[in-house]
């Protein structure tokens, strides 16, 4: 499920077959990363986790036709199995930082497994927050599949 609540913030809503733990743990540990990591079709060729408050991250997204697509940030918060806080900003093609956005993903023990909740702001427009809703939409599915 996915709730609009302005322009510039993004609240998706995913339930995962699997406790919060091992959720969780698909978001930092490397090995299951890049299993689910990126919309459907996408492979993780490259990705650097140093999964610490304060880390880096990065992970280079290749799809079918061998485009690359490279993201990175830093961990600000790690609560496992509970919450996890990061930033995020797109390489763009001069090589800089592009917009840098927040995300804030929340684990939550229910019956036949975990309440995931991504909630990703403060984007410069609607188009920016729906591209990336797909993309996360997209990625979810392959997380449901990790765990199915």
């Amino acid at each position: 499920m996915t709730t609009v609540i302005d322009d510039q913030v993004l609240v998706i809503e995913r339930t995962i077959a699997a406790p919060p733990e091992k959720v969780f743990d698909a978001w930092v540990n490397p090995e299951l990363l890049v299993q689910w990591w990126g919309p459907e079709g996408m492979s993780i060729p490259q990705h650097m986790l140093d999964v610490r408050e304060g880390g880096a991250w990065e992970t280079t997204m290749r799809n079918a036709e061998g485009g690359e697509h490279f993201v990175s940030g830093v961990y600000k918060t790690i609560d496992r199995p509970n919450r996890l806080v990061f930033t995020w900003a797109w390489r763009q093609p001069d090589g800089t930082r592009g917009e840098e956005t927040e995300i804030s993903v929340t684990f939550e023990a229910i019956d036949g497994g975990t309440k995931m909740t991504l909630d990703q702001r403060s984007f410069a427009d609607a188009s920016t927050r729906d591209n990336h809703g797909m993309g996360w939409q997209s990625s979810f599915n392959c997380l449901e599949k990790l765990f199915a």
